[in-house]
């Protein structure tokens, strides 16, 4: 998927929300324990409420990893099924790989050649011979995180400064934002640095941001779509427990539509005022 697809899904759903499926075992409603897969169920009847709203999905490895061989297949099954069912939705391994080129392209074979994954999440730490081998594959993207959302963010990515001042987090910018092009290129930047997009949007005013930290995280989405906003939308806002986890009974996939629905609403909202809806019927 190319930038003017991602873009159009998000005019045509008024979305720019990308769910996060961290499907924590021990968080799943407790009637689904029975099923043969119970994370692949969370999952499918997650999405089957929530597909219209979104415009992608972010499983989280860890969540998956965790369980061994059991979680990877729950894993695969979940690509599989959304790429199945609704191939216009934009799926992302949130990997957080980073390693030299050799390991990297095995990492990149395995979410883009094994699993029908659009994106991977990754570490520039290691420069970009990490990153290359995931740039060889047509309409696949890396996103790189730049500005994360934890607390601990500040021991390297603002702390941490050059001669000229520039924090860490803008080297990354300044240094990776030409090693491909914006249809597959991307950036990870944490809600809870809102106040940061301006400053980013300097430096890489047309690429995708992944934005994650809405919701339970305490990010704002309004300060989001002001600072972060481009002529193409430019964002991927990721609402993963406040919308999944909305509930843990019977009700629980009703309650991630409804907590998806009010997300939408305000992202329509924002699309609107930016002008961006202006060619929609």
């Amino acid at each position: 998927m190319n930038k003017e697809q991602l873009f159009n899904q998000i005019k045509l759903k008024k979305s720019f929300l990308c769910i996060g499926l961290d499907s924590d075992n021990s968080k799943i409603p407790s009637h689904l324990q029975y099923a043969n897969d119970p994370v692949f169920e969370f999952n499918k009847q997650i999405i089957e409420a929530t597909h219209h709203l979104a415009v992608a999905y972010k499983p989280n490895l860890a969540f998956y990893e965790a369980n061994g061989i059991k979680g990877w297949n729950s894993l695969e099954r979940t690509a599989q099924f959304i790429k199945s069912n609704y191939p216009e939705l934009f799926l992302i391994a949130d990997a957080k790989r980073g390693d030299i080129g050799n390991t990297s392209d095995m990492y990149a074979r395995a979410f883009f050649q094994n699993m029908p994954f659009d994106a991977v999440t990754l570490s520039p730490y290691m420069g970009f011979d990490t990153i290359q081998p995931f740039l060889h594959h047509k309409d696949k993207w890396a996103i790189v995180l730049a500005l994360t959302s934890n607390s601990s963010a500040v021991d390297f990515q603002t702390n941490c400064k050059n001669q000229s001042n520039d924090m860490l987090w803008q080297q990354v910018l300044f240094t990776s934002k030409d090693w491909a092009s914006t249809d597959q290129l991307m950036y990870v930047v944490g809600a809870t640095k809102a106040e940061w997009l301006r400053k980013v949007r300097e430096i890489v005013p047309d690429h995708f941001l992944l934005v994650p930290g809405i919701g339970a995280q305490g990010g704002s989405l309004k300060e989001v779509a002001i600072n972060g906003m481009n002529k193409q939308c430019g964002l991927l806002v990721n609402s993963s427990r406040g919308i999944i986890f909305a509930s843990n009974g019977l009700d629980f996939a009703s309650k991630a539509c409804e907590e998806a629905l009010l997300v939408q609403t305000e992202m329509a909202g924002y699309l609107e005022d930016f002008g961006l809806l202006s060619d929609q019927a």
